[in-house]
């Protein structure tokens, strides 16, 4: 097979079909490997990894061990984001393809706590640190590959990384709950929740083959023909930290509200609907469907925001999602099965991808060429810590709180929503950004936020 030039590259549509799919194939190994871990920790691990500990001990455990993951998130943005920007965004994809890939696959072989004592649960922590280390640097390069290869749509293009997200979920979902089906509960917790993690190989082969027909982003390969007379000035976390303080820091306020949500729905409510009599094969079914209808919403309303803009679109979402966490828990506590899974959908598939689906798009408008990669990677990541955290602090919440608990969750789910508007609108309107510009001290000229359009203009990309 020949290998495709960047040059060739440019404006190129097979090109950009190529890197969207690879974009969204990449993300869907990489979040079924990451977000498989997250439904095992409320489902499996407190039995197999903490089994000497009192059942809240353990699913406390569970999840501490599930934040680890993503406290090594922004560590991978900054790593890969490194060499990212230096020397190409398609090297560290397929890098960190190959690390996820075997992460998970070792997990899938780990000895339980009863066959290795402590070492059991140290070993399954390191990994999900390599983990995390991963997933943290493929988000980045998966959302620049398409953005970079887009001329036009630009919000529509990158969203298919996140998209991949709730899908990976979707099918870790059903690998776990298809294995407990097919080998029943005794088998399941002694040696059938393996397999999905064992399954990630074959995964990971599907994913190197498409990804490494992509060719670099033609913004990357202009920017490298730019810079051969003129020597790189800093690294590009120094670059981001000198050049870029405030779109940084906004931007962690953007996607935190999302990112509680998104583990709220996605990990802490498994646990909370099975604690409150729910059958886990049922809170599994739900979640999904929920994840799968996901993909059609955050397509969908980052589409939109090509046509409006993405801060009305977030803004919007943080809203709307503000006042549905009040409603959200009263729905499961009905014990209806049909309340239950109604909950989800709207959750996830619905209002959550309006705040979610445009911040691809969103994070790479915001920063430069020569520290695209690092600057959108810590960002999202440092933002995605509130995933990590938010089913261990709402666990802990629960316990302390009594019947109180799910009003204070609520009421804390609400605020970081309010957090998210006020940082989208001091944030200003990014759709119109050129992705070309080089650096902050380009001699094109500064990286600015474009100029407010007219509302029939705003939202599209400068051709």
């Amino acid at each position: 097979m020949q290998a495709v030039s960047p040059r060739q590259a440019a404006h190129d549509p097979v090109q950009l079909r190529r890197a969207v799919t690879s974009s969204f194939l990449g993300s869907v190994i990489e979040y079924y490997d990451f977000l498989l871990y997250s439904t095992a920790s409320a489902v499996v691990f407190a039995d197999v990894f903490f089994s000497d500990l009192s059942p809240v001990a353990a699913t406390l455990a569970s999840f501490s061990t599930f934040a680890t993951g993503y406290l090594a998130r922004p560590l991978g943005g900054v790593v890969f984001g490194h060499f990212g920007d230096r020397i190409g965004r398609k090297r560290m994809l397929v890098l960190t393809m190959s690390v996820m890939g075997v992460a998970s696959f070792l997990i899938g072989v780990l000895p339980t706590y009863d066959q290795a004592g402590s070492l059991a649960p140290v070993a399954l922590v390191v990994l999900r640190i390599v983990q995390g280390v991963a997933v943290g640097g493929e988000w980045g390069g998966a959302v620049l590959i398409s953005a970079e290869h887009a001329s036009r749509r630009r919000g529509l293009w990158a969203s298919f990384t996140n998209a991949g997200a709730p899908f990976g979920m979707a099918a870790s979902t059903v690998a776990l709950s298809g294995t407990a089906t097919a080998v029943g509960e005794d088998a399941f917790l002694s040696w059938g929740w393996r397999i999905p993690f064992l399954f990630s190989l074959v995964l990971l082969a599907i994913g190197l083959f498409v990804r490494l027909r992509v060719a670099e982003t033609p913004v990357f390969a202009e920017a490298e023909e730019r810079v051969e007379a003129a020597p790189r000035r800093s690294f590009p976390l120094w670059d981001v930290i000198r050049n870029h303080p405030r779109a940084l820091l906004l931007s962690i306020g953007v996607g935190l509200s999302a990112f509680v949500v998104q583990g709220t729905l996605t990990t802490y409510l498994i646990s909370y609907a099975v604690q409150d009599g729910f059958e886990r094969q049922t809170v599994l079914n739900g979640l999904a469907v929920s994840s799968t209808l996901a993909v059609a919403g955050i397509v969908g309303w980052s589409a939109l925001s090509d046509r409006l803009g993405r801060r009305p679109v977030v803004i919007a979402g943080a809203l709307l999602v503000a006042a549905y966490s009040f409603a959200l828990f009263p729905l499961v506590d009905t014990g209806s099965t049909v309340l239950l899974v109604l909950s989800l959908v709207v959750g996830q598939s619905l209002l959550h991808p309006l705040m979610y689906g445009p911040l691809a798009a969103l994070y790479t408008e915001l920063f430069t060429t020569r520290s695209r990669y690092t600057g959108a990677s810590l960002g999202y990541q440092m933002a995605g810590l509130g995933a990590g955290f938010a089913p261990l602090i709402f666990t802990e919440v629960q316990a302390d709180a009594g019947d109180h608990a799910t009003l204070i969750i609520s009421s804390i789910i609400a605020a970081f929503c309010l957090v998210t508007v006020v940082c989208v609108a001091v944030l200003g309107e990014t759709s119109g950004n050129d992705l070309a510009t080089l650096s902050a001290d380009d001699p094109t000229g500064p990286f600015l936020p474009a100029p407010a359009a007219p509302p029939a203009q705003q939202g599209r990309p400068r051709p």
